[in-house]
């Protein structure tokens, strides 16, 4: 007996051990990525002695494809493409993500479980070249015909795009966050005279507002990483969009255009680095606001 209690003590302390390592090996890559992204990304303002103002609101993107230097580094074009896009994409997939999770779970769950929530899993399985070429070959030609443009290239197909890709992230999500919510709120807002719709509008959704806004975050951080759909439809041109049936770029898709064509250690190369930075950045960002939110719904709690 004692045998058998001691192998159980190894076997509990062996994977506690390995839980811990696998734990502190993740913080440590994180740490790695992040120190590698600042060491690449600050040549911009230390080795080449661009402002960061600059590289945020000019619009005057020439850097050089040499170490020497001498270009402009305006970044201004991408981060606003970036924005907006994924501005439009959270504007789309929201109400949507919301109300596909409101279905599953307090409208039909069984429903839901047996067919909307297999159906939203293989969205999230699909590879992004995919959603891109779709949108590439049936959503740009299709803005193209009812806007009657020249070209079907905009930041309403990447929104659009963007807002599919994002829409399995965040009603599952929204969906975990609903059903987290305990069944006596319903019983008790029930007991109260209250119908199904004013018990999900004034208990559930409510009650599941952290949850339902760290959801829309980490959708938001799914946006903003996302580079290979949102390139094929976007236009890639190098302006300021005048509406959403203009053509612009992105920080993600100029990084996955130009970053195998530029020299390695010019200032060209150095940009785009600080544009990787500025992305992971956001993603520490929307990492600590989800932290926040969660702190704060429990101490509410």
């Amino acid at each position: 007996m004692q045998q058998v209690t001691t192998n159980a003590y190894r076997q509990d302390a062996l994977w506690r051990y390995i839980i811990t390592g696998c734990g502190l090996a993740l913080i440590v890559l994180t740490l790695s990525i992040g120190a590698f992204l600042c060491y690449k990304g600050v040549g911009t303002f230390t080795t080449y002695n661009h402002s960061i103002a600059e590289f945020l609101f000019s619009a005057d993107w020439a850097p050089s494809d040499s170490a020497e230097g001498g270009g402009s580094v305006g970044a201004a074009i991408f981060i606003f493409g970036s924005v907006i896009t994924c501005a439009l994409a959270l504007a789309i997939a929201t109400p949507f993500s919301l109300a596909t999770a409101i279905f599953m779970t307090e409208i039909s769950p069984e429903l839901g479980k047996r067919f909307v929530q297999p159906a939203v899993e293989i969205f999230v399985g699909i590879p992004s070249v995919v959603y891109g070429w779709i949108g590439l070959t049936i959503l740009v030609p299709l803005i193209k015909n009812i806007f009657n443009l020249r070209f079907g290239f905009s930041v309403l197909a990447a929104g659009i795009v963007l807002a599919v890709m994002i829409f399995p992230t965040i009603t599952s999500l929204a969906a975990d966050a609903l059903r987290s919510i305990p069944k006596s709120y319903r019983a008790a807002s029930y007991g109260l005279g209250a119908t199904r719709w004013q018990t999900i509008a004034k208990v559930v959704v409510p009650a599941a507002i952290t949850g339902l806004m760290t959801a829309v975050i980490l959708g938001l951080a799914r946006a903003f990483g996302e580079a290979l759909a949102v390139a094929m439809v976007i236009g890639k041109m190098r302006a300021f969009p005048t509406s959403l049936l203009s053509p612009t770029n992105n920080l993600t898709a100029a990084i996955a255009a130009d970053m195998g064509g530029a020299m390695e250690g010019s200032e060209y190369n150095i940009a785009l680095w600080t544009m990787a930075l500025m992305l992971f950045i956001i993603s520490l960002a929307c990492i600590f606001a989800i932290n926040f939110l969660t702190a704060k719904g429990g101490k509410q709690a």
